[in-house]
């Protein structure tokens, strides 16, 4: 019979270490289930009526779950009936972060096209890289970004336009779209370090566990939490944020170019709770300059992730933050 330890998890019949936390609540592996689809469902489980699901940070801008819901569902059904995307296509994404990206996740997602996202500081020969290993049908671009991109099957479309806009708001008919939790979700891309970029391949059950994982640790709130989380979409940890996010029904305040006199500004105007972000922005944090005249009080978690924090920052963030829940986390590809 195993023996698990109960403070450590270890079995040493196996030698392996076990989780301590109650299993998650996966649905069937056989269930026709697309990621955007199953995180939402758990969003309409909120115990709050129509919470707001995103902010635009320069303007103020809040789209509520409700709008949101029905912008994805827009822009899903212009995808399929006026561009003829089809599930199992790859879609290019090159945008900076803004309020559109978590729009243009979902309606992907939710008809079985697959998300490619890139950096949109990217080098072109890295785009060209990028390009030939995900093979895309379509690029989605901001009107910054789309000279570096490559001609493709069809024309690219940029988010930040009228037209985008008019996209995520005019109702079309929709087909349904039958997606296997096993059909490939998303590409993502290695950093590179031990040779050429690599497409890491995601499929909508590695999304579904993911955001099982966070729902099942979710917090027990009166409101909702209001994250701000600075780093890119195109990140794998802003790509499984952005869907947590939406499954435990939080406010996401989004910042376009990042800058931390920027971010401190937006924890203040909006009452942040939940900031996620790297290493060097909990260190400019712990810099008196960076933050003194801002109220940050609102703060309750900070989670820092792509690489690890030193034991000299996180004594000095404890000292100057001693109401602040300092974590650390790992995205990695």
């Amino acid at each position: 019979m195993d023996q698990i330890d109960l403070k450590s998890g270890f079995n040493p019949q196996t030698k392996t270490f076990h989780s301590l936390r109650s299993p998650i609540n996966l649905p069937p592996e056989n269930a026709p289930l697309n990621a955007a689809t199953y995180a939402l469902s758990l969003q309409s489980a909120s115990p709050w009526s129509n919470p707001i699901a995103l902010i635009d940070s320069a303007t103020g801008r809040r789209v509520a779950y409700s709008e949101f819901a029905n912008r994805t569902q827009s822009l899903a059904s212009y995808l399929q009936r006026v561009v003829k995307l089809s599930k199992g296509d790859t879609a290019f994404v090159l945008c900076a972060n803004s309020i559109r990206v978590p729009i243009l996740y979902f309606s992907l997602l939710s008809i079985g096209v697959v998300i490619s996202p890139a950096n949109p500081i990217s080098s072109g020969s890295e785009i060209f890289r990028q390009v030939e290993v995900s093979k895309p049908v379509i690029a989605f671009s901001t009107s910054s970004t789309a000279h570096k991109l490559p001609k493709l099957r069809y024309e690219t479309i940029i988010i930040d336009s009228p037209e985008f806009d008019s996209m995520t708001s005019t109702k079309h008919e929709t087909d349904s779209v039958e997606v296997s939790q096993h059909d490939l979700a998303a590409i993502l891309y290695s950093s590179g370090t031990t040779g050429r970029t690599k497409g890491v391949m995601l499929t909508h059950r590695n999304l579904i566990g993911v955001v099982s994982g966070y729902h099942g640790v979710k917090e027990e709130r009166k409101s909702p939490a209001v994250a701000l989380y600075p780093v890119p979409y195109s990140h794998v940890f802003g790509f499984f944020y952005c869907l947590k996010s939406v499954a435990v029904s939080e406010t996401v305040v989004v910042i376009g170019r990042f800058d931390v006199r920027k971010m401190v500004k937006a924890v203040e105007e909006f009452r942040v709770t939940h900031l996620s972000v790297v290493p060097p922005v909990v260190v400019a944090m712990t810099k008196g300059d960076i933050v003194d005249g801002f109220d940050l009080r609102s703060l309750e978690r900070v989670a820092s992730g792509a690489a690890p924090l030193g034991k000299e920052v996180i004594a000095v963030f404890k000292q100057r933050f001693p109401g602040i829940m300092l974590s650390q986390v790992r995205n990695r590809i």
